[in-house]
């Protein structure tokens, strides 16, 4: 089997010794020739290749995947953990907003024409309900705290001034119920806030808070379980007779979290096709991942592991490098699977064709607006299959990254994207799709902990 781990590229300079461009330098693709001329593409072969999916075909698939499965059921999530989430109720208003009238700036409130007589007493915010004021009557007051009573505006200390005698005067005009915000001026109570579907924000959850609101009704993350196969991997130390570390144990369920997913588990299963088996069948995850065993090789058991278990195969090979042997099934009708290749840019490939899609739909979170930047070289292409090459966003250009083999990971560790480049390639200045990675897009439920 192919497998996971496998060592990224040759060492790389002492970063300290480089700046930004240079160390980007080392890994970019080689320029084309003069021309910039891509072959065409080659005419698909036949034979067994016939059964892989496209690979736009194969991230349409995965979404209607999801939609397909048992509607899940909604979940009333604490305020502190449901960042990312999607509403699956509106949030209404429980109480005014503001709930009394309240003095937007530090100052005075004051009653009727001035000047103003000051009291000795100030009203400050938290406090009970202050004693009303009577005209030609001021009080000191702070931001965020109860109006007096018959209150007729609130004049801002930079406004006013008293004399010797302890009135106050105002430096300007002062309209009636200046600098009060008085209650239910953003909302009355029962007031729909936002409607079902928005995603969950830090703003969203702060207006939840001043609404009144602990938890909210909100779709659940998808459950997921990490199955890490082949007996060659080492968790620590560096390689040595033969094994190799796991690059795939370290990065899925981060990436898996930052796609919105609650990484149930992760278990190392080795090459052992009766543990997979009972690991598959044992497992009651939204989404199973496994890694590397997705071939026809004599250690590749997760074809005949799903097999054995009746499941439907929905895609089965994509048209795709690096990754063309990954697949989805539906093990369960609540349930799926998304076998990853082995080595590391092809899992990447993977996760981004397959497993994203399906954990999207899944959360409810609207599928990211397409777009495109032009290259500022060319990229070589696969005769026949989409390619997914990393690259770093300068300005309005992509700059393709070199280190962009199966079993790479120099690359899209510096990479801000990965360039969809279509069969044939693609020539200097020519659009091309990106799919943005979790951490350069400042997504919402980005979490890598």
């Amino acid at each position: 089997m192919t497998a996971p781990g496998t060592r990224a590229g040759a060492p790389a300079q002492d970063s300290d010794d480089l700046d930004l461009e240079e160390a980007l330098a080392l890994v970019r693709e080689p320029r084309g020739d003069s021309a910039g001329q891509m072959p065409a593409p080659a005419p698909e072969p036949t034979g067994e290749r016939h059964r892989a999916t496209p690979w736009h075909q194969a991230r349409e698939t995965a979404a209607r995947a999801a939609r397909t499965r048992p509607r899940r059921t909604p979940v009333s999530v604490p305020l502190g953990e449901a960042l990312g989430l999607v509403l699956a109720a509106p949030l209404d208003a429980l109480t005014d907003l503001p709930s009394f009238d309240t003095s937007a700036m530090d100052g005075w409130a004051v009653a009727g024409p001035g000047p103003w007589q000051v009291r000795d007493d100030g009203v400050l915010a938290g406090h009970a309900q202050p004693e009303p004021l009577t005209d030609g009557e001021a009080v000191r007051i702070a931001t965020g705290a109860r109006i007096p009573a018959d209150t007729t505006a609130v004049l801002r200390s930079e406004h006013g001034r008293t004399d010797t005698q302890g009135r106050l005067h105002a430096a300007r005009d002062l309209a009636h119920g200046q600098d009060i915000r008085p209650r239910g001026q953003e909302c009355r109570t029962g007031d729909q806030l936002l409607p079902v579907g928005t995603l969950v924000t830090p703003a969203v959850l702060g207006l939840a808070a001043a609404a009144g609101y602990d938890t909210v009704t909100a779709v659940p993350r998808p459950r997921v379980e990490v199955l890490v196969l082949g007996d060659e991997l080492l968790t620590d130390g560096l390689p040595h007779d033969g094994l190799i570390r796991d690059a795939l144990g370290p990065l899925l369920p981060p990436w898996l979290r930052a796609l919105g997913a609650d990484v149930v588990a992760v278990r190392r299963i080795g090459d052992d096709a009766e543990a997979l088996y009972r690991a598959v069948t044992g497992s009651d995850a939204d989404l199973i991942v496994t890694t590397g065993g997705t071939a026809a090789g004599p250690r590749d058991h997760v074809h005949p592991i799903l097999e054995r278990i009746g499941a439907e195969l929905l895609v089965d090979g994509v048209k795709v490098r690096p990754g063309h042997p990954m697949l989805l099934a539906r093990t369960k009708d609540d349930q799926h699977l998304v076998g990853l290749p082995g080595n590391p840019l092809a899992a990447v490939s993977g996760l981004l064709t397959l497993a994203e899609p399906l954990l999207r739909t899944l959360a409810a979170h609207p599928a990211p607006e397409p777009y495109a930047l032009p290259l500022t070289e060319a990229i070589q292409g696969h005769p026949y299959d989409t390619r997914l090459v990393p690259v770093v966003l300068r300005g309005d250009h992509a700059v393709p990254l070199h280190y962009n083999g199966p079993a790479m990971l120099r690359g899209v560790a510096a990479a801000d994207a990965l360039a969809v480049v279509p069969p044939g390639g693609a020539r200097p200045g020519v659009e091309a799709e990106l799919l943005d990675l979790p951490w350069a897009s400042a997504g919402i439920g980005v979490c890598f902990t």
